[in-house]
């Protein structure tokens, strides 16, 4: 089979396309035919060694987190799958990444794909979504009425929680350069707040800061929190963890992929509650320039999803 794959951290170029062995799934697995693959910046992070502290790679690497394809074999007690389904899938940091033409999972790390969505589309919304879920219904327990802002709101998690956080019943408010308000606006915040223009959260006004970005916006999350709130953060950037304040909850969300989760966020996503946003589509061969694409902010906005023919 075909894959992307890499033997040292460095620049995109490290990743080429080489021919490897075919996959076969264990007792407990199914083979996935690949026809879509997400590609994030935690992606371009883990390649460049950024995250070798935390999430340090095994070598030789091929990258990926998550995808979408097509359930071509089953192992012999793998029955949570029939042979034709579409499948959304993840692929932890410890394991073979997902840029390549086959993988194999497991029943924790898949879920079916409703209709109408397609594997662009399923790629496109499963770990951003998933991400969005974890942080506000798991972590933040968003509720109606409450104030949410979202930090990082043109962003592929940020354009998912926003959604979802209005599907929840709350009021939303996003921050984004100027020239993404209209995009973000269009995911249904109710207050779009152009950070490079000197624009401000505010005091002291929000249940929930859902914070994406990490660094120093992280420490101005604090101010915009009402006591009582909830400062839910990603792992983005470098943050100093020590909370700023002792009338907030600051907490972790711990992103795991579920199948409950994965099929609540895909069964969103088919209903239109949760709109796939897409930014970029390459082929896979092209993986290092999508990496390229993403690190110089050139893709658009949405995910980069990289096809499989």
């Amino acid at each position: 089979m075909k894959a992307i794959q890499y033997e040292r951290y460095g620049p995109p170029d490290v990743m080429q396309l080489v021919d490897l062995p075919d996959r076969v799934p264990a007792t407990d697995e199914v083979l996935i035919a690949v026809r879509a693959v997400s590609v994030g910046p935690g992606d371009c992070k883990t390649r460049s060694g950024s995250l070798d502290g935390s999430h340090p790679a095994s070598f030789p690497k091929i990258p990926g987190r998550s995808g979408a394809g097509i359930v071509v074999a089953l192992g012999a007690q793998a029955d949570f799958a029939t042979i034709g389904d579409l499948v959304c899938f993840s692929t932890p940091h410890t394991e073979s990444g997902s840029c390549a033409e086959f993988v194999t999972r497991p029943r924790d790390q898949i879920g079916r794909v409703p209709p109408p969505l397609d594997a662009v589309a399923a790629a496109a919304v499963g770990h951003p979504g998933v991400c969005a879920w974890i942080a506000l219904v798991e972590t933040a327990r968003v509720e109606p009425g409450m104030r949410v802002l979202v930090q990082g709101g043109s962003g592929t998690i940020g354009a998912q929680a926003i959604q979802l956080a209005k599907h929840l019943g709350a009021r939303v408010s996003a921050t984004a350069r100027r020239k993404n308000a209209a995009y973000v606006e269009r995911l249904g915040a109710d207050e779009v707040i152009a950070f490079d223009e000197g624009g401000d959260a505010g005091r002291a006004r929000f249940d929930v800061v859902l914070d994406t970005v990490g660094g120093e916006t992280h420490r101005r999350s604090y101010a915009a929190l009402r006591a009582g709130g909830v400062l839910v953060y990603l792992r983005a950037a470098p943050i100093d963890e020590t909370p700023a304040r002792t009338d907030v909850r600051t907490l972790l969300a711990r992103i795991d992929y579920r199948p409950e989760i994965l099929e609540k966020v895909l069964a969103l996503a088919a209903q239109g509650v949760l709109r796939p946003q897409v930014g970029l589509t390459l082929p896979l061969a092209q993986c290092a320039e999508a990496h390229r694409r993403l690190e110089a902010r050139t893709h658009g906005l949405g995910r980069v999803v990289l096809t499989v023919p």
